[in-house]
């Protein structure tokens, strides 16, 4: 039904030569400023001095469309993006194609991360017009009133100019075609998190795990990890579940599928093996060529499941690989108050990855023939380069064991020559131009990496993890939560203003309980439980038994959507009906259990009989702790820190760790704590052993 619209890309439009004058001139000034030089969103502000007429989303843009009655261009991506730069560049600072721009339509430019309900709009109609998944840069053509009649990705400027005309003589001679467009459009938007409460028995049983981790295995390229074929997209959550499955079912071809992963991804391109931290995926099927934007969602969830990797295997490379990201993230991606940024562009100076690759030559020259020779063997680095124009990524393919015996060095030799090195290269590599830094700070990302010190933590015992993450909590407290426990999405500069989504109070629940387990300091499970009452009252839809993406106190779009399936990040009514099982049983409040087995049930169908399990990890980990309720681990007196601390270095997906040297307000420790002892009491479903005195003790308890 949107053929007319989808053949847009490849008609020929010729047009005359332009200029561009979207950069400043000699003296710094700018010859054009739009409407979005007010904004904070660094990528709303790399647009500001286009010479299109950007409006940021808002009601002065929407009633200007309607008063002039000129269609939309909805125009979304993200500071890191690089396609959107090369649109941006080839096309949004070209005085003709602004032109026609801004004549003909009004144009809105979105950042993703600040303002992810209106994305998920116009990507599901990209979706429905074209049949296949889309992208960033995300362009979309709307009616005044904001519903999408089509939308598409990236177009070179040439095909760009062809859509523009066509959608201008559609609007002038065919009217009535866009709005059939919008209304089936809008009506599909609808449709796609159509879902009813199953009001049926339930029925949650381990023989359908098998069956769902079967299919997660299917899926898994068991020679280089990750999912069969390229591009190769990190996935946290699908590796917490096969863990988690490994856990209960000693699978030995779950535990392969994680290993074989983190191995690779460890080892590949996709790893900054100078600065720690990942690009935020490969465009091979090798983990080789990164796309080398660095995303701050990607490096909290895997410092959370390297740190969760080596409690169960004790593998030192998962060690190295949270050590060098932490150091990274405190290095390049924290603010002074504790908050984490968003993300690195994948750009310097123009050109993809220039930051971090290098030429042989240069590596020759920086460490001498001897050092050389040793790190050019360890990361694969060859003359005529093992990647663009000469250049050089870097990776890992031999082991130590074989470049050591190569070079007849011992492995402790070894290290501190690779060591010395890198440290050297790191201090060439400084002073280089750096990638944009998106320097905004997201809620439900920054809880994403506040749950990664909690479980760096608990892992290797580092005080400086703990302390990382109860100052990002405090300036989360301090900068996101408002009156009554409404949050905010963003900040910057002073400046907090989009009035957060679901995800953002999920992720943050999530962190806050996981932060109370580390320091069994209450106010954590304070603030969560005050949150979670929020959702209830603002996000909760009583009769689908779930929430929805935005508040009730937002403007509303074209449709009210709920994110029920996992991505990249896990989804937000996943990540709250986890949140509510674990509060649930926490805080003694049974009705919260209830409502997240709901949650499940209404989706257990489709959780159980897909192919493509992965869109369901986290409510995969969900049905886990259903079937095999948790172990609430009350650790009680004066030594509980030390005892916590060595319990929670052993891989406990299982349990619940609460405690302290007092009994404090939960109903959990009530009667928990005798004078002049430590004890460990391992209860299940409210109903404790007796309690032990040693961790050892304590984890055969719970085998």
């Amino acid at each position: 039904m949107y053929k007319f619209l989808i053949c847009f890309a490849l008609l020929a439009f010729v047009s005359c030569k332009s200029s561009q004058n979207g950069k400043p001139s000699k003296d710094g000034n700018h010859k054009y400023t739009n409407k979005l030089i007010n904004e904070s969103s660094p990528y709303l502000l790399q647009h500001a001095h286009n010479p299109v007429d950007w409006y940021p989303w808002g009601d002065e843009a929407l009633a200007k469309a309607k008063a002039e009655d000129k269609m939309i261009i909805v125009s979304v991506g993200y500071a890191a993006c690089h396609w959107c730069h090369v649109m941006e560049h080839e096309s949004f600072e070209d005085t003709l194609v602004s032109k026609i721009m801004n004549e003909n339509f009004i144009c809105i430019k979105v950042d993703r991360e600040e303002r992810p309900d209106i994305d998920d709009v116009y990507m599901s109609a990209c979706q429905l017009a074209s049949g296949r998944g889309c992208g960033w840069p995300l362009n979309a053509f709307a009616l005044p009133d904001g519903r999408p009649v089509w939308a598409s990705t990236y177009f070179p400027k040439k095909d760009w100019l062809g859509v523009l005309e066509n959608f201008i003589k559609i609007k002038k001679d065919d009217p009535g075609r866009l709005e059939e467009s919008a209304t089936q459009l809008q009506e599909g938007i609808k449709q796609q998190d159509n879902i009813v409460l199953n009001d049926s028995d339930q029925n949650f049983n381990a023989k359908k795990l098998d069956g769902i981790a079967a299919n997660f295995l299917d899926n898994i390229d068991f020679k280089k990890g990750g999912r069969k074929g390229a591009p190769k997209f990190p996935m946290p959550n699908n590796y917490e579940f096969l863990l988690n499955y490994y856990h209960f079912t000693k699978d030995a071809k779950a535990l392969e599928a994680v290993t074989t992963t983190l191995d690779n991804m460890a080892n590949g391109g996709i790893y900054d093996h100078l600065g720690g931290g990942f690009a935020r995926y490969s465009t091979d099927g090798d983990w080789f060529a990164p796309h080398f934007e660095k995303m701050l969602y990607d490096n909290g969830q895997l410092v959370s499941l390297y740190s969760e990797a080596y409690q169960l295997t004790k593998n030192p490379l998962y060690r190295k690989v949270v050590v060098e990201t932490l150091e990274y993230t405190k290095r390049e991606m924290t603010n002074p108050e504790g908050g984490f940024y968003s993300s690195l562009d994948a750009d310097s100076e123009g050109e993809e990855g220039k930051f971090y690759v290098w030429k042989k030559s240069e590596i020759d020259s920086l460490l001498g023939d001897d050092f050389a020779k040793v790190f050019n063997e360890f990361y694969e680095v060859k003359k005529s380069g093992n990647w663009e124009h000469k250049n050089n990524i870097l990776h890992r393919k031999s082991s130590d064991e074989k470049v050591a015996k190569k070079f007849d060095l011992s492995i402790t030799k070894l290290e501190k020559h690779i060591a010395s090195a890198k440290s050297t290269l790191m201090s060439a590599r400084d002073k280089r131009i750096r990638p944009g830094l998106d320097d905004k700070i997201l809620t439900s990302w920054n809880a994403l990496m506040l749950k990664g010190y909690t479980d760096a933590y608990r892992a290797f015992g580092d005080e400086a993890y703990l302390e990382a993450a109860i100052k990002n909590a405090n300036f989360l407290v301090k900068n996101a939560i408002k009156e009554g426990h409404r949050l905010n999405r963003n900040f910057k500069d002073g400046q907090s203003v989009i009035n957060a989504f679901l995800d953002d109070y999920a992720l943050l629940i999530d962190a806050f309980v996981h932060l109370y387990q580390v320091s069994f300091d209450e106010q954590w499970l304070d603030h969560a439980k005050k949150l979670t009452a929020y959702t209830q009252t603002h996000f909760y839809d009583k009769s689908t038994g779930m929430f929805h993406y935005t508040s009730n106190l937002d403007p509303e779009l074209i449709a009210r959507k709920k994110e029920l399936a996992d991505n990249v990040i896990p989804g937000s009514n996943s990540t709250m009906a986890r949140n509510l099982y674990q509060l649930g049983t926490i805080l003694y409040q049974p009705e919260w259990v209830d409502l997240s087995k709901q949650m499940l049930h209404n989706l257990s169908e489709s959780i159980t009989e897909t192919p493509q399990p992965n869109f369901y990890s986290n409510w995969c980990s969900l049905y886990w702790t259903v079937v095999n309720p948790p172990y609430e681990v009350a650790v009680m007196g004066d030594n509980s820190k030390t005892l916590s601390k060595e319990l929670m270095q052993n891989y406990l997906p299982h349990a619940l760790i609460l405690g302290g040297k007092s009994e404090g307000n939960l109903e959990l420790l009530k009667d928990k704590l005798i004078e002049g002892e430590t004890r460990i009491y391992v209860c299940q479903n409210k109903v404790c052993k007796f309690p032990v005195l040693e961790v050892e003790k304590a984890l055969g308890l719970m085998e």
